[in-house]
């Protein structure tokens, strides 16, 4: 007989968590140690090991024990990983996967639990958790009953958690409009805070230096034509209407009604912006068809005057361009709305994703290995390693207790092969960790740039001056606070492959990529003709129904039941 779900909920996360205070108290020389330290309640072997992880998201392959991060985890564990990444449309691998059975013992399932949890690919990980994992339970206890599936069990760790005090970020890592410094230099540095104000200062800029090094420059970009990323383009109108990255819809703070932006006269807004741009010859005519590399390309060449991206999708960008030491072919991050009324909404409020992380398949041979391993991630001193590296080597302690680094440690903690041979490009993200916002037990800043003995060594003399000039202290300082949202991110908001808002989503995202080129690059006279084809498409299907699903979670949530 079915139970109530809820129960099962509560049950389980009682059941896991209430045997934290026990695992703490016992202590094993041979590897099992406690919850401070790291370890497990049992015996945890150091036989070599070599387990498959394979990621939807996209890097280089890579044998986890090539890099430095990942030797020392082999040394304390015995388990190598061979780790493998998407390549190619990533429903076509998660389908071939399925429909043969045959899986890596470790997947990443980023974009693909729906699939992988309708197709009994991943195992059960309760039991796993109570008998070896002390640390999982001190990080994940309180979150447990918002990752437990309807049937009482846990198949994935989701990527993060925040312990201990919460620090915001001084730069942005989020989704921003970001401008060229040059051009805010030209100009004076002048305040940019409305979507006009920031294409007519690049409209203004092209017109006076139509080149760089003898190439065209290209006014504005996203990166709609890389695989997976189209929500580069289709996210940008909740931006612009004041609203945080929810997904697809928009959460009213006092009602918590959640109202789609697609087909909505902020998405009309923000494509006619487009429209005009293009018609300008100021819009990337690859916005479509681009590859993520010759995006990436395209920012690193110094030719592109402004885009739209989250920080975290041109981190290699980034890493380049400050490499290549021109401050002025560097961007800067702006919180672009439609109107100067509008507060801004683009800095993260505290937040717990649950619907994506780590799972172990059902051809996983060796369970507990893993879950240990896993595990001993989530010590204190395992998790500065993944973050901060070695001390010494990576960066200093100062008399104060307070962890530094110098220029050059900094300039490896964003170089990209640096990254990749040491091994945070493969270890400080997409593992189960700690948040990006947490803190250490000893106070320290659980992710380097949001140390402020660190920022400001990471600050160039471009950077200083940038800052002065608007009067701020870091980057972020140009956006507004976050607003607690206790519901946040409603993106998280689990859809069972099938569904009707599953199938409603995928139709939706279907008619944008459909539409989407075509209004963005219509002829002025032609483009509300198109709009109101997509619009009688989808109107067509269930809007209400979805919005009333989404409201519906949203409340729940806000109720404390996820």
């Amino acid at each position: 007989m079915m139970r109530n779900k809820k129960w099962l909920r509560s049950s389980v996360a009682v059941m896991l968590a209430g045997t934290i205070v026990l695992a703490g108290c016992s202590n094993n020389e041979s590897g099992g140690s406690n919850a401070e330290t790291g370890g497990t309640n049992g015996e945890v072997s150091t036989d070599p090991v070599t387990f498959s992880y394979f990621s939807f998201g996209t890097n280089k392959d890579v044998l986890a024990s090539e890099t430095t991060i990942g030797k020392i985890l082999q040394e304390q564990t015995g388990v190598d990983w061979q780790m493998e990444f998407v390549v190619g449309d990533a429903n076509t691998k998660s389908g071939v996967m399925i429909a043969g059975g045959d899986y890596p013992d470790v997947i990443n399932d980023v974009g693909q639990l729906p699939k992988l949890l309708d197709a009994g690919s991943l195992i059960p990980l309760n039991d796993l958790i109570e008998e070896y994992g002390p640390n999982i339970k001190r990080v994940y206890g309180e979150h447990f009953d918002k990752f437990t599936e309807d049937d009482g069990n846990i198949y994935i760790l989701p990527f993060s958690a925040n312990v201990n005090e919460y620090v915001t970020e001084p730069d942005i890592g989020g989704g921003a409009f970001w401008i060229q410094r040059r051009v805010l230099k030209e100009f004076g540095y002048p305040e940019v805070k409305t979507l006009d104000q920031y294409f007519d200062l690049i409209a203004q800029y092209e017109a006076k230096y139509p080149s760089i090094d003898g190439k065209d420059t290209i006014g504005f970009i996203t990166s709609a034509g890389a695989t997976g990323e189209f929500f580069s383009i289709a996210n940008v109108p909740m931006h612009l209407a004041g609203y945080p990255n929810e997904g697809n819809v928009m959460v009213d703070m006092e009602t918590h009604e959640a109202k789609l932006y697609a087909a909505s006269d902020y998405e009309k807004q923000w494509l006619a912006a487009l429209n005009e741009m293009s018609r300008k010859q100021l819009l990337d005519p690859e916005t479509f068809t681009a590859n993520k590399d010759q995006y990436l390309a395209k920012l690193t060449s110094g030719r592109v005057l402004g885009y739209f991206n989250y920080g975290w999708q041109v981190g290699d960008a980034t890493n380049n361009l400050k490499a290549a030491g021109d401050d002025d072919l560097r961007y800067v991050a702006l919180p672009i709305v439609f109107d100067e009324s509008v507060r801004d909404a683009y800095i993260d409020p505290p937040s717990f994703v649950n619907n994506r992380g780590v799972g172990i398949t059902v051809s996983a041979e060796d369970p507990a290995r893993i879950v240990q391993y896993w595990d001993n991630l989530l010590t204190d001193e395992n998790q500065k390693l993944l973050q901060w590296g070695e001390e010494g080597v990576t960066y200093s302690v100062n008399e104060d207790g307070r962890f530094v680094m110098t220029e050059e440690q900094i300039a490896n903690r964003n170089d990209n092969e640096f990254k990749r041979t040491y091994g945070w490009a493969y270890f400080d993200m997409d593992w189960p960790k700690y948040g990006a916002n947490s803190t250490f037990e000893d106070g320290n800043a659980y992710s380097p740039l949001s140390q402020p003995e660190v920022a400001a060594v990471n600050y160039t003399e471009g950077d200083k001056a940038l800052l002065e000039a608007y009067g701020i202290e870091t980057f972020s300082g140009l956006f507004a606070e976050p607003q607690e949202r206790p519901w946040y991110p409603a993106w998280s908001i689990k859809k069972e492959q099938g569904s009707p808002e599953q199938i409603f989503n995928q139709r939706v995202g279907d008619l944008q990529v459909k539409f989407y080129p075509r209004l963005v690059f219509a002829q002025a006279s032609d483009f509300d003709s198109i709009w109101n084809e997509y619009l009688a498409e989808f109107n067509k299907l269930d809007s209400a129904g979805y919005e009333a699903f989404v409201t519906a979670k949203v409340k729940d949530r806000v109720a404390g039941n996820w």
